[in-house]
């Protein structure tokens, strides 16, 4: 039988976790190549024994008793958003109740859509939501923005009723009213994927050009007019200018600017064209592993940590919060493991997520949970919340599936520096790829 919301209830109150565990194997068999995330590295300071796999995430861990070569398929923060993302895909579909400050680009960036305090990097503390406007205030200096700035862990009811996800991944509110000096509240919920016994490998890349590009046919120049991008026309071409702003001479003449940086500049792959000559990557090659697996731990012990006002409440929103744990887990795990390009695992036969509890005296049992499981019982303790802690809208109603807590609008200066942002992004977009 799946889990009820007095089973939870018992073990929020007396156990120490509830631990997630799955192995998994790429799609596409077991042995086949994934390509893990990458990390920026000196390449100048590696030792040529140290290159293979050099940008990845790394190290040796001590499991049963043997130590094995680990790498990093996905990251604490990487699960967390994509949980998040999980919970943000339920709400909108309107299958769960949630408070969520939704962000409206919708006059201004319609391609921007689906940010709010589900999905902002830093959650109800972004910010995104800081710059964007409610009712014509600053969202941080309305009373909705105001209402958590001085929530702590032994305070959390006023974070609770605005930002729960906050208190299962983890929040800082630097960027507040009291900057560095806002709260901040550590991760009650993690899980992280990894590849035990990783081998490294080596990756190929080359293309041909159908239309017989070569390299340096003639020197390219960035185009003074910005839509244009590039030139093979000097006379057409953006020309050099000093810290002053004067132009910069040479022979008498402004110089002009090429287009690309180091030493691809003025050539045509800075603007994608001619050939790739065929090459080898054993910085980030891509790996093989015997198995993949997710750990995923639910502290409930964290949980006891937070105080909401007296017994009842802390009993009623430690449940919540942990079966919006839960949901979170159970939703992201049904949307499947597809990490990135070339990265998408699933479960081995007989070893999908499965949950159990782990009590202070170390002994496990096992939870029965699926999705629609997970949210039955989220939905329970929601609806078993006291009036205190219920969820509301502005009007003081309590807040139906999919309904949104407030929504913002984009300050004028968020909006100016999303336009200049997407100017500069524009002009040195194919520089960047270089």
């Amino acid at each position: 039988m799946p889990i009820t919301l007095d089973e939870l209830r018992h073990y929020v109150a007396n156990s120490a976790a509830i631990r997630g565990n799955a192995t998994l194997q790429p799609v596409g068999g077991k042995g086949d190549k994934v390509f893990p995330p990458t990390h920026s590295v000196d390449e100048r300071r590696l030792r040529p024994e140290n290159r293979e796999g050099a940008k990845y995430a790394r190290e040796r861990r001590r499991i049963v008793g043997t130590e094995h070569e680990v790498v990093l398929l996905d990251s604490v923060q990487s699960q967390a958003n994509r949980m998040e993302e999980a919970l943000d895909a339920l709400w909108r579909d309107k299958k769960i109740t949630l408070p969520v400050i939704d962000v409206d680009f919708t006059g201004t960036f319609p391609d921007l859509k689906g940010i709010s305090s589900l999905t902002a990097p830093h959650r109800v503390s972004d910010a995104l939501l800081r710059d964007s406007l409610l009712n014509g205030t600053l969202f941080r200096y309305s009373d909705l923005g105001k209402s958590f700035v001085d929530a702590t862990i032994r305070n959390a009811a006023p974070l609770f009723k605005v930002c729960p996800t906050g208190l299962v991944f983890g929040l800082w509110d630097s960027t507040g009213p009291r900057g560095g000096l806002g709260f901040k509240l550590a991760r009650n919920l993690t899980s992280e994927i990894v590849g035990i016994d990783a081998v490294f490998g080596t990756k190929t890349s080359s293309r041909i050009d159908p239309t017989g590009i070569v390299k340096k046919p003639q020197p390219v120049f960035r185009a003074a007019d910005a839509d244009e991008q590039w030139t093979l026309d000097e006379n057409r071409a953006e020309k050099k200018k000093g810290k002053n702003g004067a132009l910069i001479l040479e022979d008498g003449k402004p110089v002009p600017v090429l287009y690309g940086k180091k030493d691809k500049a003025g050539t045509t792959t800075a603007i994608n064209h001619s050939n790739i000559p065929p090459t080898l990557d054993i910085l980030a090659g891509g790996v093989t592993f015997e198995k993949a697996t997710q750990t995923v731990v639910l502290s409930l012990a964290g949980l006891r940590r937070l105080s909401f006002g007296n017994q009842d409440d802390d009993i009623a929103a430690r449940a919540a919060l942990g079966a919006l744990g839960l949901l979170a887990v159970t939703a992201a795990a049904d949307r499947g493991y597809d990490l990135r390009s070339r990265c998408q695992l699933g479960p081995e036969k007989g070893a999908a997520l499965a949950f159990h509890t782990v009590a202070k005296d170390g002994t496990e049992s096992v939870v029965q949970l699926d999705l629609d499981a997970a949210k039955a019982l989220y939905e329970a303790a929601v609806h078993a919340l006291p009036d205190s802690l219920r969820w509301k809208n502005a009007a003081g109603v309590p807040l139906k599936q999919g309904e949104p807590l407030e929504r913002l609008i984009p300050a004028p200066k968020l909006i100016k520096l999303i336009e200049e942002s997407r100017k500069l992004a524009v002009a040195e977009e194919v520089e960047d790829e270089g």
